[in-house]
């Protein structure tokens, strides 16, 4: 009995269990699964984009950043070169201070209280209105091809005899508006020289300071303290200014030739001569070789 009831309530339970048919099973399994793997292939992008991509950046530029020992070391004496050795009157201090431009140096209210060192080239030297209050041989003695110099404005006090006599090329020479007492050896090759508004008297001046400069057209000596004119003025001389010195007496041989009454100095076109303790009238002797008279008193 027992055995039959068994039986039957197997055959009522069998019929409630069906296996799902084979497509749709599999079609859930590889849904399921590629749902899945899906999921974790975006999970694994995104990983590796934010985490281990940057890792490897950051692990690249630690690379970068501190490498190691011998390869600092190798870079460092790679990308450092050693510096030449600074040469004496090195030239670049000067052409930052000043302005260098084709064989000119401009180094004018820069408050330099010393020549600085020029570059050898070096034709014209333009250093007004500074501090300089001394001119000495060693300021040239390596410029052989100066052929001007202005130096307006300094304080200059002192020029030592051997400053420009290696200057064979100096054409012009100015040093006006300083406090000079006296004048140095000249160049023999001047055309122009400037020493308007110093404090030059007329020992101040040696005998043949200007006698051999043949080539000297323009004398600027006005506004010192010359008592007389110069001596020796040279025969090339176009322009003379002595005006407003304390210049009290003329010679007949100053401007002139007293033993050579047929001498004619045409060179001349002006001397001026205002300004001065004198009355040029009372020496009429000593313009008769000149084509024009002085400016001066007269009366």
């Amino acid at each position: 009995m027992k055995t039959l009831q068994s039986t039957l309530l197997l055959f009522l339970f069998v019929p409630l269990i069906k296996p799902a048919p084979p497509s749709q099973q599999d079609s859930r399994i590889i849904y399921d699964y590629g749902t899945d793997n899906l999921e974790e292939t975006f999970f694994s992008q995104d990983y590796e984009d934010k985490y281990l991509d940057g890792k490897s950046t950051k692990e690249k530029e630690t690379m970068i950043i501190v490498p190691d020992e011998k390869s600092f070391q190798l870079q460092k004496d790679e990308s450092i070169t050693p510096l030449p050795p600074k040469k004496e009157n090195d030239e670049m201090p000067t052409c930052l201070l000043c302005v260098c431009l084709s064989g000119s140096v401009y180094c004018e209210e820069v408050d330099i209280d010393a020549v600085p060192p020029l570059p050898k080239e070096s034709a014209y030297l333009y250093a007004r209105f500074n501090k300089i209050k001394k001119l000495t041989a060693k300021d040239f003695a390596d410029i052989p091809n100066l052929r001007r110099l202005d130096f307006t404005g300094n304080l200059i006090e002192d020029i030592e005899d051997g400053t420009f006599s290696k200057l064979s090329l100096l054409e012009e020479l100015t040093l006006a508006e300083n406090q000079l007492l006296k004048l140095p050896v000249l160049p023999p090759k001047l055309t122009l020289f400037n020493a308007k508004y110093n404090k030059i008297k007329s020992r101040g001046i040696k005998a043949n300071t200007f006698k051999k400069l043949n080539n000297l057209s323009f004398l600027y000596l006005d506004h010192n303290a010359l008592e007389s004119v110069p001596l020796n003025l040279p025969e090339s001389l176009r322009v003379i200014h002595l005006q407003f010195n304390n210049i009290t007496s003329i010679t007949d041989d100053t401007f002139c030739k007293a033993n050579d009454t047929s001498y004619i100095r045409d060179r001349i076109e002006e001397i001026r001569l205002e300004g001065n303790p004198i009355i040029l009238g009372k020496h009429p002797n000593s313009f008769i070789c000149l084509k024009r008279l002085p400016v001066g008193s007269y009366i």
